[in-house]
């Protein structure tokens, strides 16, 4: 039986291997909301594709270590990271991501659980749109406004609302599978 997709993707087998494994299932582990927030923030003006194709190099500077470990590494350190060509080489966007674990980690002092305070924008519950085609799914939404004020409040860096709407279709928050597609649950 022939996989039938959303039209976003396209024959690249990195990109296949996303759209059916990944995009659009609820992820609640904390290190993988906490990449993907930033990875969804390193993507801004560029094709996730791009940052597809990167993300091995990112887990390997970044995302293999714990959340606590990356918010303490040094302005120095971000700035010798960008002569890696597997990183998008964007100071702003390497000190985003230090930036985000240091907030991340201020949340979870005060006993946050990221997973839930996160989730909490969409009330613990994935929400399942009607989607016919792709371009018509929103670019933002009115939770991903307020996902991305709270975020903004607490010292997050790279999340507009664009940005925090494609986290949420990401990690499952929302599920935007155009109907016909074989993945969408």
């Amino acid at each position: 039986m022939t996989a039938h997709r959303c039209g976003w993707c396209s024959n690249d087998p990195l990109y296949i291997s996303y759209h059916d494994l990944e995009w659009g299932k609820p992820e609640f582990d904390e290190a993988r909301l906490f990449e993907m927030l930033c990875l969804e923030g390193q993507q801004a003006g560029l094709s996730w594709i791009t940052v597809l194709k990167k993300r091995e190099s990112y887990r390997q500077h970044f995302f293999q270590y714990p959340i606590e470990d990356i918010a303490k590494l040094t302005d120095l350190q971000l700035e010798h990271k960008l002569s890696d060509t597997g990183l998008i080489r964007h100071i702003g966007k390497l000190k985003a991501i230090r930036d985000n674990a240091i907030a991340w980690q201020n949340l979870k002092s005060q006993g946050h659980n990221m997973s839930q305070w996160l989730w909490n924008t969409v009330q613990q519950q994935p929400i399942i749109n009607d989607v016919v085609n792709y371009r018509e799914a929103p670019a933002k939404t009115e939770l991903s406004l307020e996902l991305s004020k709270r975020l903004k409040k607490q010292g997050f860096k790279f999340v507009g609302p664009t940005t925090c709407y494609a986290f949420m279709q990401a990690v499952g928050m929302v599920n935007d599978h155009e109907n016909h597609c074989s993945f969408r649950s």
